[in-house]
């Protein structure tokens, strides 16, 4: 192809800034537009109020829009996104688009977009969004009164965390709006009077229990039997008093205290000097650390978080600040130091993130959530609330100067110290999988060392899967999915933004190390070595294969039209994405990743029965999960042939006559006409192990008789050089040199 003149080369490259630049100005645009600007234009204002023929424009000051009739104002829309964090199990933002009328009272409520996979597990979408669209006539100035706590929440069983983000949201979001606009006669809170505090590092704390708790330092919550039954008896469910809690009505169901540990004195005192200097090596600057610790019948943990992440039982509310701890955030504390401490049968810390907006000056709550079963899968839900406030002994007032330099952090600011300190926290699943990456690369560049032994490639092979399953999968559960090429694809159309696949450092360093792989060595480099679920199929193969189980190798002409149905998967699936990213991640749940990785089978039973019959297929037929079902898969090999590098190296005389190798490649991706198929490849250098091995590869196996032959003609030549030599007339009795 001819090149063009430099003048052209310099107009392409202009006109290609200019398209770059536009990009970024449109998706820079796209990312700081308000949600309910998007949302306002999906939903008809008189589906979301009756009466209502439009919107007005979106005001300057607050990202709300007047809901209209006419010329009459009945209230105004906003997205609860735009105002608190919606973060929900998913780790996605849950948008409910709302409207508050002129009198305070919600007049309108509609899920507009979640990514919970709620749908997943068995509750209809229809269910949530009814449960929604009960806070139609919720009054904002009662909850201003109450603190957001004067009504029920309406939990569903199996989907307590994304009820109680929605519940969250809708209520700090609509006093947020009311407040901002004076609605219902409500007004913005009057900033703090008096001086600003700050935690006194200086102060003392007392040395036992029962001073600890006299003087307000620990806050205790204290219920028995009777006043958990009395709650339910007046629920609205005339189920949850049909089962009242069984024992005494003075027994103890549940005895919690909380303490801000991350106070110095009182670190010192409930943790010991030990475990307090412990702290420091767990926490960021600004974070805090609350200790939470109960004895009785109900635990104030559970076990879900377990399972997903996040303990769905307790919440931090502050104002307008909501705090949910995952399991990252907390850690076991496994003794309280306090003399006079008593038996405590849960110890725990919870750490509060500095970007969290927690003000450790303020006062706060601890919200219990309690349920109870009202049926085989059903329970109820109330809630009890811990105060908690720290004395002023602990607190000092902040100079005015350091008053006047701390202002408000920026959102790109906040953003950025997050993925930090996430990337700080997983400091060592980070260096496990460098250390990985690392080992992989000069495997492959040094292979023709490793393949010279059969023996140490297998063994080689047998502890890298391993550690890629246990290490990378169950441990740290940096399995790659389809739906993070379909997220990649949908940031470049909505606004590009490098904070959010910053906040998960395996799967951002693991994507990159697949970019780089692709162009060195093909998707075998990620596929057939550091992908979690294939390392499980291979190494539940490898024990099926020492039990005995009999092998199935498919027909060639079936095989070969059996690996297009991954393609397909993943074209419908990329499809799907362009039109909705939500309905593609549930199609997604073809990849039996998330049950058999990430959940570690501790799913609904369709799911694991799903990964189970793959798993039990790849049996008797290798890889058979890879080979024609993965999207992922599909999505990583169409770029295959893109690389740079041929490392496999093969002879003339492979496939014509020799099919060692195609014969004993675990995933047939060698043509029977002897050429390596990049797309379909693995990397597991079995290939390369016959390649040079004496006794299996008949070219090798040839070359070596030639020497052999060559060797031993030219010894017989040589003796009999050296016979005739001897038997010379000339040279007979002579000493022979």
């Amino acid at each position: 192809m001819p090149s063009l003149p430099a003048p052209g080369r310099a107009i392409l490259l202009r006109l290609l800034a200019a398209l770059a630049t536009l990009l970024l100005l449109t998706g820079l645009a796209q990312a700081n537009e308000p949600f309910i600007t998007r949302f306002a234009a999906e939903v008809p204002a008189a589906r979301l109020v009756p009466g209502a023929d439009g919107y007005g424009p979106l005001r300057g000051d607050i990202a709300v829009v007047p809901v209209l009739k006419g010329t009459e104002t009945l209230g105004y829309a906003f997205v609860t996104s735009d105002f608190v964090g919606t973060t929900g199990y998913s780790g996605k933002p849950i948008h409910v688009l709302m409207a508050v009328g002129l009198d305070g009272r919600v007049s309108g409520v509609e899920l507009v977009k979640h990514s919970e996979p709620i749908v997943l597990v068995g509750i209809p979408d229809a269910r949530i969004r009814k449960m929604v669209s009960g806070y139609v006539g919720m009054d904002l100035v009662a909850e201003a009164a109450e603190e957001g706590a004067a009504h029920e929440i309406d939990i569903i069983s199996g989907a307590t965390v994304t009820i109680m983000v929605i519940d969250d949201s809708i209520v700090r979001s609509g006093l947020k709006v009311a407040r901002a606009l004076g609605l219902g006669g409500l007004a913005a809170e009057a900033a703090r009077q008096g001086p600003r505090l700050e935690l006194d590092p200086e102060a003392a704390a007392p040395a036992d229990w029962l001073s600890l708790t006299g003087d307000g330092t620990l806050r205790r919550l204290s219920l028995d039997v009777a006043q958990i039954n009395a709650a339910f008896a007046a629920h609205s469910d005339p189920r949850a008093a049909a089962r009242p809690h069984a024992g005494a009505d003075e027994a103890t169901f549940i005895d919690m205290v909380a303490g801000l540990v991350s106070v110095p004195g009182i670190g010192r005192s409930l943790l010991g000097e030990a475990e307090q200097a412990n702290l420091g090596q767990w926490v960021q600057p600004g974070d805090h650390v609350l200790m939470l610790a109960g004895r009785g019948a109900y635990s104030y943990k559970g076990s879900g978080y377990v399972r997903g992440g996040i303990f769905d039982r307790i919440v931090l509310v502050q104002g307008d600040v909501s705090i949910r701890f995952r399991d990252r955030m907390h850690r076991r504390l496994g003794a309280i130091a306090a003399a006079g401490a008593p038996q405590m049968t849960e110890m725990d810390l919870f750490r509060i993130p500095a970007d969290s907006g927690f003000d450790p000056a303020e006062p706060f709550r601890i919200q219990l959530l309690v349920q109870r079963e009202v049926g085989p899968i059903e329970k109820v839900f109330t809630t009890f609330d811990l105060g908690y406030q720290l004395p002023a002994r602990y607190l000092r007032a902040v100079a005015p100067a350091a008053a006047v330099s701390a202002g408000p952090q920026t959102e790109a600011a906040a953003q950025a110290q997050l993925w930090k300190r996430i990337w700080q926290d997983n400091r060592g699943r980070i260096a496990a999988l460098l250390t990985m990456l690392g080992v992989l690369t000069a495997a492959f560049f040094f292979q023709s060392f490793l393949t010279a032994s059969a023996r140490l490639t297998f063994w080689f092979r047998i502890a890298f899967l391993s550690t890629t399953l246990v290490v990378l999968g169950w441990y740290a559960n940096a399995q790659l999915s389809v739906v993070n090429l379909m997220a990649l694809v949908g940031s470049l159309r909505d606004g590009f933004s490098w904070q959010a696949f910053l906040l998960d450092p395996m799967t951002f360093i693991l994507w990159f190390s697949v970019a780089a792989a692709l162009v060195f060595w093909g998707r075998g480099a990620y596929c057939g070595w550091l992908c979690p679920f294939g390392a499980l199929q291979e190494l539940t193969n490898r024990l099926a294969k020492l039990a005995r189980i009999p092998q199935v190798t498919l027909p060639w002409g079936l095989h070969e039209r059996l690996w297009a149905v991954k393609y397909i998967l993943f074209l419908g699936l990329f499809g799907v994405s362009l039109a909705s990213i939500e309905q593609a991640e549930h199609l997604a749940e073809v990849e039996p990743f998330k049950t058999a990785i990430i959940l570690k089978f501790d799913r609904a039973w369709p799911f694991v029965l799903y990964a189970l019959v793959l798993l039990g297929i790849g049996l008797f037929v290798e890889r058979f999960y890879c080979r024609y079902l993965c999207p992922l898969g599909a999505g990583l090999a169409i770029p295959a042939r893109i690389r740079m590098f041929d490392w496999l190296k093969r002879y003339r005389e492979c496939g014509n006559p020799c099919q060692t190798c195609a014969r004993d490649c675990m995933v047939q991706a060698i043509h029977p006409t002897g050429e390596i198929n990049p797309n379909e490849c693995l990397n597991c250098l079995n290939c390369q192990v016959h390649y040079q091995s004496k006794t299996t590869c008949p070219v090798v196996i040839k070359k070596l008789k030639r020497r052999e032959t060559a060797s031993a003609n030219t010894a017989a030549v040589r003796e009999a050089l050296e016979q005739a030599i001897q038997n010379h007339p000339n040279v007979k009795g002579k000493a022979h040199v």
